[in-house]
């Protein structure tokens, strides 16, 4: 497997052999992808196919043709567990959203339907005007590998940004790249991000089961705001205790002392879109 070829501003990603291609397991596959994503910033994947992958290709700069990394993928290979489309049928639509390498060679992106074909650009800029007046913020003292899932919530629930508090380097697995749709910023303490908070206008509101939390269930949750989540095992750290003006407990009804902070934060944020989004659908 030949894994990079350069070529003025473009970067693909081959196999010297595609009838060889077969004998690659879709681990293999996506870490070819993955090698080629961190040697340029600047990336884009084609994947398309009925079997799993027809053509494969990593695109840097604006526009490009993609080199095809196999050819007809066997029905009895393992299919990429991708939920993509196929290239669009000519003639192509005229929307300058539209984006022609994935026009021509399929969109495999985690992406609704509404997106689909759609430039990176235009869906950050589209999903920049239905935002809504919340922001996330979680404490990364260890590496916490739930940050991606709370990244990647935020991103299905509108969150207006997400804040890491503490290490600026967090796992984002979790994330499914959802991250490169979201704005993600980065806070050194709890003191920095209640500055930050205060100085925005939005209430600092944490979210653990300490004496005293007031059950999410039943409180009104400020329309902007600061849902803070801690660190997993020990939650909240003290300083961040100190900085929130609220404190909201999940209700729980079985043995464990606590549900972890990637399925709380869907659940707070959440309860934030019943209280302030789906009264306007009644309405």
């Amino acid at each position: 497997m030949r894994q990079f070829e350069k070529s003025g501003s473009k970067l693909h990603t081959w196999a010297e052999r595609p009838e060889s291609f077969h004998q690659f397991k879709v681990g293999q596959i996506r870490g070819f992808i993955a090698a080629a994503m961190r040697h340029h910033n600047d990336c884009r994947i084609g994947c398309v196919g009925e079997y799993g992958v027809v053509r494969v290709g990593i695109v840097a700069g604006h526009r490009g043709n993609l080199r095809a990394m196999t050819e007809n993928a066997p029905a009895r290979e393992q299919r990429l567990d991708s939920p993509g489309v196929g290239p669009h049928p000519l003639p192509w639509p005229q929307d300058a959203r539209l984006d022609e390498a994935l026009l021509e060679a399929g969109d495999a992106r985690n992406v609704v339907d509404e997106f689909r074909y759609w430039s990176h650009e235009a869906i950050v800029e589209e999903l920049q005007r239905r935002r809504h007046p919340f922001h996330v913020a979680i404490e990364n003292w260890e590496h916490d590998f739930n940050i991606g899932t709370v990244v990647r919530n935020a991103n299905a629930f509108g969150a207006t940004a997400v804040h890491i508090v503490g290490r600026k380097r967090w796992n984002r697995r979790g994330a499914m790249v959802t991250d490169r749709y979201q704005t993600v910023h980065h806070h050194p303490d709890a003191a920095a991000l209640a500055s930050w908070a205060s100085a925005a206008e939005c209430a600092l509101v944490g979210i653990d089961n300490l004496p005293g939390s007031r059950p999410i269930e039943t409180t009104a949750l400020p329309q902007h705001c600061v849902l803070l989540f801690g660190q997993e095992g020990p939650g909240l750290s003290e300083q961040a205790r100190q900085a929130v003006e609220l404190v909201c407990s999940i209700a729980q009804f079985g043995s464990t002392r606590s549900i972890n902070a990637g399925v709380a934060s869907g659940i707070a944020m959440h309860s934030w879109i019943q209280q302030h989004v789906v009264p306007s659908w009644e309405g």
